[in-house]
């Protein structure tokens, strides 16, 4: 008898299982079929999310269904949660209520503002979204970079005041020039890097590519202007590596600065161009060494003593292959710090000397510094950067004073 029971149980389940197979089946073949059937008394919003410039009028309608029991004159319209005036209404019958918008304002969001028709009880009938905005102009200022001439970085602004209002799509293409096939860049920005655009490989070199954006919504779209470049012409490079910064003896005015040439480049034919800038520790203004030429090391002169100083370094990789543009520099190296000897020359309580005094202590010191050289220096060849470095040291450990060479401008700013 337990036998029977379970069967009769299984089979019962299963005519269940069978059952509810079957009314989805007719629920789904009724979706399908006459989807009017199940939605019958939903209102119809029309238009259904129109696509308007700025400035444009709009009539819409809500139209009840009989099934629902109300009347238009019940009803009402909202625009972004926002009740409209009732002005703005018109009752066409008894079951349609038409809104009129004038000179129409650029969407608030790409997704589009939405207008939406309520009962009077509050609850939402049936809404559309609005896409008010303009056709995009022309893309300017398009500009692409190589870094170490494998890959190429594109940017450009957006024409005229640059809002749409509404989904604007940005597509870099790019050819080369005489032969070959177009193709679309496909790794783009987001965010405050969104108008640009990144190409990673398979690039050609010693052959000129055309380059340009186009803008497309659903109001119309532009092309920018057709850019022609050669990788080897837009060149830039990592910032130097290994920048050290370091004292210079017993000077307590010098600091000396060195870095390493691109490893990226090493391979490649070119000749670096480098600039310095540094900053005291307590102060946001940089102060940049433009004739550092392509020397890697180069020393800073003038310097406050006992002063902590960051230095930074960065790269300009210059005829590359021959190329005669100008290159493009690298981004700054991050900052390195360093500081300068503490000074012993000033002893408390010392006063600067008047004015008078000032060009007999100057010509003082001159003598002093050519007897010096007299005495250590033989020949011309002793005339270096390095044998004044050497009476410096001997200068400040005598406990001399050089302010007056400093106030007559005669300390170096950069050594290289």
């Amino acid at each position: 008898s337990s036998s029977l029971f379970f069967t009769s149980l299984e089979e019962s389940t299963e005519r269940r299982e069978n059952s509810r197979e079957r009314a989805m089946l007719s629920f789904v073949f009724l979706l399908l079929l006459a989807p009017h059937v199940l939605f019958s008394s939903t209102p119809v919003i029309s238009p259904q999310d129109p696509v308007l410039c700025i400035g444009s009028s709009l009539t819409a309608t809500c139209t009840l269904r009989p099934e629902l029991g109300l009347h238009a004159s019940t009803l009402y319209w909202t625009l972004n949660g926002m009740r409209l005036p009732s002005s703005t209404f018109s009752v066409a019958s008894s079951d349609v209520l038409s809104v009129t918008l004038h000179n129409l304002n650029g969407s608030q969001q790409q997704s589009g503002d939405n207008l939406v028709c309520h009962g009077a009880d509050g609850h939402i009938l049936g809404g559309s979204c609005l896409y008010v905005g303009m056709p995009p102009e022309k893309p300017v200022n398009l500009t692409c970079w190589s870094r170490n001439t494998k890959d190429l970085s594109c940017k450009w602004s957006p024409g005229g005041p640059g809002e749409t209002h509404i989904r604007t799509k940005y597509t870099l293409k790019y050819k080369l020039r005489w032969y070959g096939r177009e193709k679309e860049c496909e790794n783009y920005g987001s965010g405050k890097q969104r108008y640009s655009c990144y190409i990673p490989r398979n690039l050609a070199l010693f052959t000129p590519y055309e380059i340009w954006v186009e803008a497309t919504n659903q109001l119309g779209s532009a092309t920018s202007d057709i850019t022609t470049l050669d990788i080897l012409d837009v060149v830039t490079t990592d910032p130097p590596a290994n920048v050290q910064v370091g004292r210079v003896g017993d000077l307590d005015d010098q600091l000396t600065v060195r870095w390493a040439s691109p490893p990226e480049l090493k391979d490649i034919l070119f000749q670096a161009k480098y600039q310095i800038r540094y900053r005291l520790e307590d102060s946001t203004e940089w102060k940049v060494v433009d004739d550092v030429g392509n020397q890697t090391s180069c020393r800073l002169a003038g310097l406050q003593p006992g002063t902590v100083y960051f230095v930074q370094v960065r790269c300009n990789p210059v005829g590359i292959y021959g190329s005669r543009k100008a290159g493009i520099w690298s981004d700054w190296s991050h900052p390195t710090a360093a500081s300068t000897p503490s000074s012993e020359r000033l002893q408390s309580g010392s006063c600067d000397p008047k004015p008078g005094e000032q060009n007999s202590t100057l010509r003082r010191e001159l003598k002093q510094f050519f007897g010096w050289v007299r005495k250590h220096a033989y020949g011309c060849s002793g005339m270096s950067i390095k044998l004044y470095d050497q009476w410096r040291v001997w200068l400040q450990k005598s406990h001399r004073t050089r302010n007056q060479v400093g106030k007559q401008n005669l300390s170096f700013h950069y050594l290289c």
